[in-house]
């Protein structure tokens, strides 16, 4: 009796017990716990490792330029997101022919898109003043036009490659899909590490490194896993149908104009501090968003497994299994509402054990991130349902507005109010309000099945 009510068999119950989807969501929770715990160690590492490296200055010039390339992710025109909700429909509908069809015809397209974005690239960069954009020292001038190449070119090749990530994903196998991250992070430290130790600072050697190791990885998982876990969905010539890409595409590109507003809203920071206050202060910014976004991080394990369950359990019309998951949610986003209130007391003291004196984070900054992320929780609980479902026209809607007013509320608390980095985060937050009071809403039309018009589009 005592052994059924030990701890070891109730954590066995806990991973064996319920509903099969909701089983496979906790191992796939507990797994990625283990690997996002890892990746955020190993990102912290990296953090002082790279200021130490290249400096203060050429370091917020390359996270301004980081961000700026992940622009580019969102150029799929939506596909892999499209990708993620028609595989799920077909793997729930059994129907592992037409899963396939979508993968070949998404890898087909995606090809197409990235080459003629790398056209483009080698077409314009020349003419581009990237000092001027990054608000870098002339000195940097040869470098970053060299370091741009290189950059984009890795990424955009891991574009195509990290499709599998959102099939294991789709397959609802996250662990594994965020497994390659965390390799890729700690591929990238053991170089940084060696390159300190054999080379002078170099912001040309760092940017190759933080792009080519994440691509060794998703190349050698490619191989692998389409020769074994997904070889009958591995993609080919033969199963390119681009009467598909239309079905693709038409959820897809609502989602590429969401990830377009999402980018403006979420990305364009780096951007506008480095325009108004300098690099300096876009590396004092992500050493407070990399602490609150922890958060973030811990949040995604729990909710990442959950879209393509959502999908399969709206196309099952299983609504009390969605019921039941929601409100557990809620619940444990209070409990991060609280935890970040404590974070936000702590934050000078981790930012003096993380980085020492290298980097000064004002109070009002962590503050205000912390209530960013308070705010980004609560929308996502809601968009993950909504994205699953594919109602996503009223999203739509939303995250241009959000677009739309974000930069310039950034600007005006930042600049005309002086509020520095805090007040464009303040920005950001002020344009999130209207998406965390209409997606609960219309989260409860859809499970009652009372969504009309916008809601149900």
């Amino acid at each position: 009796m005592e052994y059924l009510n030990s701890p070891v068999q109730k954590i066995s119950l806990f991973f064996t017990q319920g509903h099969a989807r909701s089983i496979k969501a906790k191992k796939n929770i507990a797994i990625s716990i283990i690997i996002r715990g890892i990746s955020i160690f190993t990102s912290f590492l990296l953090v002082p490792l790279c200021l130490h490296y290249i400096g203060s200055k050429e370091y917020g010039v390359w996270l301004t330029l980081s961000s700026i390339v992940l622009w580019v992710n969102f150029f799929d025109i939506g596909l892999g997101q499209g990708l993620r909700n028609k595989f799920a429909e077909a793997i729930a509908k059994g129907d592992k022919q037409l899963a396939k069809v979508y993968v070949s015809t998404t890898y087909a397209g995606i090809l197409i898109i990235v080459s003629s974005l790398f056209l483009l690239i080698l077409l314009f960069n020349p003419f581009i003043s990237w000092c001027r954009v990054l608000n870098a020292p002339a000195y940097m001038s040869g470098q970053l036009e060299i370091l741009v190449l290189f950059v984009f070119g890795f990424f955009l090749f891991r574009f195509v490659l990290g499709l599998l990530g959102i099939i294991i994903t789709a397959d609802q196998r996250p662990a594994i899909s965020s497994s390659f991250d965390t390799l890729g992070n700690i591929l990238a430290l053991l170089i940084i590490f060696l390159l300190t130790k054999i080379t002078k600072g170099s912001i040309l050697y760092l940017g190759i490194t933080l792009n080519v190791s994440p691509l060794l990885i998703f190349l050698i998982a490619s191989f692998y896993f389409f020769n074994n876990d997904y070889k009958e969905y591995k993609p080919s010539l033969k199963s390119v149908d681009f009467k598909y890409f239309k079905e693709l595409a038409s959820l897809g590109i609502q989602f590429f104009i969401i990830n377009i507003a999402v980018l403006v809203v979420f990305s364009s920071s780096n951007v506008i501090i480095t325009q108004i206050l300098g690099p300096e202060e876009v590396t004092a910014y992500n050493i407070a968003y990399k602490y609150f976004g922890m958060v973030t991080m811990f949040f995604g394990i729990i909710i990442n497994p959950l879209w393509s369950a959502f999908t399969e359990a709206y196309v099952k019309e299983d609504f009390s299994w969605i019921k039941n998951t929601m409100k557990k949610l809620i619940q444990f986003w209070y409990l991060i509402a609280a935890g970040i209130i404590i974070m936000i007391l702590l934050a000078n003291t981790f930012y003096h054990l993380w980085v020492g004196k290298m980097v000064k984070v004002s109070f009002m900054l962590s503050a205000i991130m912390g209530i960013f992320i308070i705010l980004s929780t609560w929308c996502n609980i809601w968009a993950y349902f909504i994205n699953g479902t594919g109602k996503i026209r009223l999203s739509l809607y939303i995250a241009i507005f959000q677009a739309v007013v974000n930069i310039p509320l950034s600007i005006y608390f930042g600049k005309t109010l002086h509020l520095g980095s805090a007040g464009v985060v303040l920005g950001t937050c002020t344009s999130l309000i209207i998406s965390a009071i209409l997606a609960p809403i219309q989260y409860k039309k859809i499970v009652s099945k009372s969504d009309k018009g916008i809601w149900s589009k």
